[in-house]
């Protein structure tokens, strides 16, 4: 009982004391202040008693401002031509070269800087080079044209020059086989220069030519005909005996006997000219300078 009548007191007299410290509060004489602020600048006094405060940075917004004189000179303007970015995809044009001696490739697709002489063509031209079929293989000979030929974008005027080239020949042969010249027509020269062509003659003197072979004339039916001429002539003969001594009484009895043998003779010699026309030969070729022909293209041809 005595311990908590304690407490009460204890807590009674802190709560009367912590209510009379306001009232216990001291006045504080200000003037003593007022002297000090005349005779010190506290301001001062702070500025070098106490540490500077730490510096904070301000984002103002940026104001955009025309450069002047000596910026702009210091300042690189952007070059006027942008640098060419290389294309690796695009593919340059394909350009055809035709060189003297290479042989000439065939071109029918885009991006070709060529002018084309489409296959087909004929040219009518003159020869300049006599030939036979004694001409010696790989000799050359040369035409001319005598027409010009227009055709998109380019005109091959009369006068151009065409080369062949003889690839084989034979003077005429037994079995009535004439002789041979086969002509290969393989170069164009057109403005001075010299190109591949692939081409054929198609006409001789007015005459067709098949795959570029010039023929002499087959006399084999005529050399069996010749072949008869023999029994025909001693048929003849014996005849004209026969009637000489059909005139004479004395020689009429020999009669049968000559027009027998010439008949003999004659028949054998008609049975056996198949046989004896084997040996004989066909016709020759000579063909002179000056003589029409015809060109005819194989394939196109390409001329830059």
């Amino acid at each position: 009982m005595k311990s908590s009548l304690f407490k009460k007191t204890l807590s009674l007299m802190l709560a009367l004391s912590m209510f009379s410290m306001s009232a216990l509060a001291l006045e504080l004489d200000t003037s003593v202040d007022e002297e000090i602020r005349k005779h010190y600048n506290p301001s001062q006094i702070e500025k070098d008693l106490l540490p500077p405060l730490p510096k904070t940075e301000v984002t103002t917004p940026k104001t955009t401002s025309t450069p002047t004189s000596s910026q702009s000179s210091q300042t690189p303007l952007p070059p006027k031509n942008l640098p060419a970015i290389e294309q690796t995809n695009k593919k340059a044009p394909r350009r055809i070269e035709n060189l003297p001696g290479q042989e000439k490739s065939k071109f029918s697709r885009e991006g070709i800087t060529a002018i084309k002489i489409k296959k087909g063509t004929k040219f009518k031209v003159k020869s300049l080079t006599a030939i036979s079929d004694s001409t010696p293989v790989n000799s050359t000979m040369s035409f001319k044209t005598q027409e010009s030929i227009t055709q998109r974008y380019v005109t091959i005027p009369a006068g151009t020059i065409f080369k062949a080239t003889i690839e084989d020949s034979h003077p005429p042969q037994m079995t009535g086989n004439g002789g041979l010249i086969v002509i290969n027509v393989d170069r164009l020269v057109f403005r001075g220069t010299t190109r591949k062509v692939e081409a054929k003659i198609t006409k001789a003197n007015g005459k067709k030519i098949f795959v570029n072979n010039i023929k002499g004339k087959h006399q084999y039916w005529k050399g069996v005909a010749n072949s008869t001429k023999p029994g025909a002539k001693f048929y003849k003969k014996s005849m004209r005996g026969t009637v000489k001594l059909a005139q004479n009484p004395w020689t009429l009895i020999l009669t049968p006997f000559t027009a027998v043998a010439g008949v003999l003779v004659y028949g054998v010699n008609i049975v056996g000219s198949p046989v004896f026309a084997i040996f004989a030969k066909g016709g020759r070729i000579s063909i002179p300078a000056g003589t029409d022909f015809e060109i005819k293209l194989l394939e196109d041809v390409y001329l830059d």
